[in-house]
């Protein structure tokens, strides 16, 4: 039987107009204890992993793919309707809205039952046609399968948010979707309650 890690948070997904997707991850209970970290997709298409240790990069690039690794210091925090992230080039500082209808009917399915490795690759085609680009299950890499459990949403109704001290536009779709792994996340910016699952094949 191979290996198996779950990782209990968040995730938000922020588009601008600039072009610049970032996807964030706060994370609460995981393998490696309490971390954030941030994806971001450039304009040009080039991918950044921004994570807080080289042991939490190490195991995010062997899952995810990007061209560029940097450790810098992560800090992301939801408290509220507040949702703020720094993490060296990138500064995000958004505001969440009132629950989703996609939400109020995650929340209505047993949450053993909503972060289920079965239930969600059973479910994950009609995740797709719910939330375009999003999927609850997939391959990863260096031979690994994930499975999405998401159980609350909400979207992101406003956001400042800049590279390298660069306004990088008011908030937008995130369009085209990122191309970190199988899935993207929501096309309409959005913070989801979420416990991700690694299964090592």
């Amino acid at each position: 039987m191979g290996s198996r890690w779950t990782f209990d948070g968040h995730i938000a997904g922020i588009g601008t107009a600039s072009g610049l997707r970032a996807v964030v991850g706060i994370w609460q209970d995981t393998p490696f204890g309490s971390f954030a970290d941030a994806m971001v997709q450039l304009p040009s298409g080039h991918r950044l992993l921004l994570a807080p240790t080289r042991e939490v990069a190490g195991f995010i690039s062997a899952t995810y793919s990007f061209d560029e690794v940097k450790i810098v210091d992560v800090s992301a925090a939801v408290t509220g309707h507040t949702l703020t992230v720094d993490a060296g080039p990138l500064a995000v500082r958004a505001v969440t809205g009132a629950r989703t209808l996609l939400g109020t009917a995650l929340r209505a399915v047993p949450r053993r039952l909503a972060v289920h490795p079965r239930w969600l690759a059973a479910v994950n085609p009609v995740a797709a046609l719910a939330a375009p680009g999003a999927r609850t299950y997939g391959t990863a890499g260096s031979g690994r399968a994930e499975f999405y459990g998401v159980t609350d949403l909400h979207h992101v109704t406003s956001a400042v948010v800049s590279w390298e001290g660069a306004d990088a536009g008011v908030l937008a779709p995130i369009h085209p979707a990122v191309t970190f792994g199988f899935s993207s996340v929501p096309p309409r910016p959005s913070l989801a309650r979420v416990r991700t699952t690694v299964v090592q094949a």
